[in-house]
């Protein structure tokens, strides 16, 4: 016999109807004062809230498990939910449980996903959370990324490169695709991103251009310099659509669309932002560049800056513009100081007018509306009288909104609550008849009071009070002693003990308007808090330009502060192809040396004519790694508009920075160390240019020492002979053969990072010298980790052994040009044996003069084995 079906109530139907039209999410369910959460969300819910998972229906053929928790605790624990990968539909109660005749109205009001947030406890404060829609075609990839916290709406298209590095660069939260798409996504770009796929029909036909159309009330997207990038257009309609699928209709703050300009900004691959750590490292407890450069005042300030660090300019005017507000702020410490307490005041308008076009604003976040308008009209005088352009140009095109911060100053209550229905949100004097409402419901205590005085006097009941329940309203309380002094008309509702309570008509007629004017007060509220709202949204778009504004003054501002307190200086910038850099630092080693000890700073010169490739030797920790990152750091801040850790920095426009520093395994994906350095190597030598800066780092160490030697050789020979880039290089190794190139390559010279040996022990100098190093003093770094003396003094007994028995290059050379001497003796005699001919003819092939150590002894092993043979 077949199972019966599981019996539902009325309101289980519900919770399954609603739950169907959201597979995969959590439904947030609402049922009176709680949230609750059914069946498998219930599970799930409990375990990341820590919250009781209990039975609803328990031993009923409708049972299921069942976690809740107080509607108001709304805001501390839907961001748990969405932290840990949830997306949580929200269904709210859609009428008043009152007036509903059957069950009550319910029905998602928004779908919160991690890369769809605004809620200040999800987003983090000084990060976008950037949700990217990814669309591959044959022109292409498409890309977009939309923040829906800021408004802020990007567009861009190119192979798959370029998209690798925006999305390294932009860090999405969550990344959408078509479900076809899903494979070639991961393949492309691995899996280290929260990814949602969607059915194919959005991406299908005119659908993403006739959404954008709409959204932005315009025929054409030509304005916005977008049209001719027909994946990338797809991506973004695609991205608005998926807002409108997860219940986001209000979104008038997104109002621009813009094309990430790739010529406009330093190309900065993948394994560059990660090699440099930028913005993030995968190294716990490191410290970025970010959390040195940041002393930004506002949080829109720091998410700009963060921007600005993987997107560096390449345009000499726009890097210099940067640099002369940071100059001028450099040397003008109090207005410096004045303009960072005013920014302050700002706080993150960027993201407070993302939420009022959101229609989410509280009363609040509107009174720091205004607050944040009067601080734009002080600091647009304080700054107008500059003598910098760019500056002037700031503070120009500020915009204090006067009329809309006169209508909140007027309208809204000096201190609202952050609650529409906590009341006292609309000031006196706005409407007439809330003035009249409000003293009604909160001038009844004196009339009350007058009540109790007559009444008492009329009846000669001295302990008469009147008092207030939740069953019966207003009352009149008697004691026992007094009861028979109550007149016949009041009406008696209950007996206490040692008292009586009564009620009379003009009691209920005052509680009936009491109660009246209180519904009518939060009705009339809200009414007027709506209209002050959609005011405010109607300065979107000018509270948006003076956010982005605000925004670029913090960052520069920030320069100067970090210049000031880092010693940094002003970079010369300029067109040429040198790079002369003269006692660098590392921004971010420099603040954490041991206290009392001096960074030590180095010189770097590179150019295209005299000295394009630095072959840079000496030991471990010695500080070659450190050397190249903090040589392209201090290229990557000058060209953001920073100041540099310097004495004197020149720097000829950089257009790209390739990084390949240190193994970085990728063995998860099934690829060996030295799979993945060949693949990041190739990247740069495929995609460099005259104006590139390349650091290589210990090239072919993931393999042989042959194998690594003749590849680190090829690589810098290739650099050298590239017909049209001259790319400048800082290639350090521990392969000290690779010093021979310098006497075969002009424009290739060998520096080393000194050491000092004193009595069998390493001091380490981490000073650049000129000249090739000879030993890698590996045994004394094992020393310096703590290694068991005997293992290291046993590893110093077969190194030694092993420099005795090692051929030197100059002697493999020579036992060659003996071999060849006899192969031209041999050509006089008649040689029968194959195996002769054929070792003849291969030296009589070869060139000695050309030849590297590595291949003369790859070309000895190759005779020896053909003789044993």
């Amino acid at each position: 016999m077949a199972k019966s079906a599981k019996k539902e109530t009325p309101l289980m139907q519900q919770y399954n109807s609603i739950k169907a039209k959201y597979p995969g999410a959590l439904l947030l369910f609402r049922v009176g004062d709680f949230y609750e959460t059914f069946g498998e969300d219930a599970v799930k819910a409990a375990g990341i809230l820590g919250i009781v998972l209990t039975k609803r229906g328990n031993g009923s053929e409708s049972e299921t498990a069942l976690a809740g928790f107080p509607h108001h605790s709304l805001e501390t624990y839907l961001p748990k939910l969405v932290r840990a990968g949830q997306r949580v539909a929200i269904c709210d109660q859609l009428e008043d449980p009152k007036a509903a005749k059957t069950i009550v109205k319910r029905g998602v009001t928004e779908l919160v996903t991690p890369g769809v947030s605004y809620n200040d406890n999800i987003v983090q404060q000084k990060s976008n959370n950037y949700l990217a829609s990814v669309f591959f075609d044959r022109q292409g990839v498409g890309i977009a990324f939309l923040d829906i916290s800021t408004g802020e709406f990007l567009v861009a298209q190119g192979n798959v490169a370029y998209i690798d590095k925006l999305l390294q660069g932009f860090r999405p939260t969550e990344v959408i695709m078509g479900k076809r798409q899903y494979k070639a996504f991961i393949e492309q770009f691995g899996n280290g991103f929260y990814t949602y796929t969607l059915d194919e029909w959005p991406y299908t036909g005119d659908y993403a251009v006739d959404l954008l159309h709409k959204h932005f009330e315009v025929k054409s997207l030509k304005g916005f310099g977008i049209d001719r990038m027909p994946s990338g257009i797809t991506a973004a309609g695609v991205a608005l659509h998926y807002l409108n699928e997860t219940e986001h209709h209000n979104l008038q703050h997104i109002s621009n669309i813009a094309r990430i300009e790739e010529d406009r900004y330093m190309w900065l691959d993948r394994f560059t932002i990660r090699n440099l750590e930028l913005v993030g490292s995968a190294n716990e407890n490191a410290v970025t560049l970010a959390d040195v450069l940041d002393h930004t005042a506002s949080p829109m300030g720091a998410r700009l800056l963060k921007r600005w660090m993987v997107m560096p300019l390449k345009d000499k005017k726009s890097i210099n513009e940067r640099l002369q507000v940071v100059d001028y702020l450099y040397r003008h410490k109090d207005l410096r100081e004045t303009v960072v307490e005013h920014i302050k005041q700002i706080g993150d308008l960027e993201r407070l007018i993302s939420k009022i076009g959101l229609a989410k604003a509280n009363p609040r976040e509107i009174a720091q509306l205004k607050r944040a308008l009067q601080a734009i009209g002080k600091l647009k005088e304080l700054i107008i009288g500059a003598d910098t352009k760019a500056l002037k140009a700031i503070a120009g095109q500020l915009d204090p909104c006067e009329a809309i911060r006169e209508r909140i100053e007027r309208e809204l209550h000096p201190e609202p609550p952050v609650l529409v229905s906590k009341g006292n949100v609309i000031a006196v004097g706005v409407s007439e008849e809330l003035d009249k409402l409000r003293k009604v419901a909160y001038g009844g205590k004196d009339y009350l009071l007058e009540i109790q005085k007559r009444e008492a006097e009329a009846t000669g009941i001295p302990s008469l009070k009147i008092a207030f329940n939740n069953v019966f309203g207003y009352y009149l309380e008697v004691t026992n002693a007094h009861k028979d002094k109550v007149p016949a008309e009041w009406i008696r509702k209950q007996t206490l003990v040692n008292a009586e309570r009564y009620i009379t008509e003009e009691l209920k007629e005052y509680e009936e308007q009491i109660l009246g004017a209180e519904e009518k007060i939060q009705v009339l509220e809200t009414r007027l808090y709506a209209g002050l709202l959609a005011a405010a949204a109607d300065y979107i778009k000018p509270i948006q330009l003076n956010a982005q504004l605000i925004a670029r003054l913090d960052v520069l501002l920030n320069f100067a502060i970090v210049a000031e307190k880092n010693h940094y200086v002003k970079p010369d910038i300029n067109e040429g192809t040198v790079i002369d850099i003269k006692g660098g630092r590392h921004p971010v080693i420099e603040q954490h040396l041991p206290i009392g000890e001096d960074y030590i700073t180095n010189d770097v010169f590179l150019d295209s004519v005299t000295q394009q490739i630095i072959i840079i030797t000496g030991p471990n920790m010695a500080g070659k790694s450190a050397l190249l990152r903090q040589t392209g750091l201090i290229v990557l801040m000058a060209q953001m508009g920073s100041f540099v850790p310097a004495k004197e920095a020149q720097i000829g426009l950089v257009d790209k920075i390739f990084t390949r520093v240190g193994a970085s395994d990728n063995l998860s994906s099934g690829e060996s160390t030295f799979m993945v350095e060949m693949n990041e190597t190739a990247s740069i030598m495929n995609n460099l240019s005259a104006r590139s800066l390349i650091l290589l780092d210990e090239i072919g160490r993931g393999t042989s020492t042959y194998d690594g030697i003749s590849i680190a050789w090829a690589i810098a020979e290739f650099l050298h002979n590239h017909p049209t880039a001259r790319a400048k290089t800082l290639f350090a190794t521990h392969y000290h053969e690779l010093n021979e190139l310098a006497t075969s390559f002009s424009r290739i010279k060998n520096y080393n990072v000194s050491v000092k040996e004193v009595n069998n022990k390493v001091i380490f100098l981490r000073k650049l010298v000129p000249g090739g190093s000879e030993h890698s003093f590996g045994i004394h770094v094992a020393k310096l980790a703590g290694m068991p003396p005997k293992l290291v003094q046993r590893a110093s007994e077969i190194l030694k052994r092993l420099e005795q028995e090692r051929t030197g290059g100059e002697r493999i050379k020579d036992s060659i040009k003996k071999m060849q001497k006899q192969a031209y003796q041999l050509q006089m005699f008649s040689i029968d044996d194959p195996i002769l001919v054929k070792i003849r003819d291969m030296l009589n092939n070869l060139d000695v003069n050309t030849l590297t150590p590595v291949e003369a002894l790859m070309k000895l092993d190759e005779i020896q084995r053909l003789l044993k043979n």
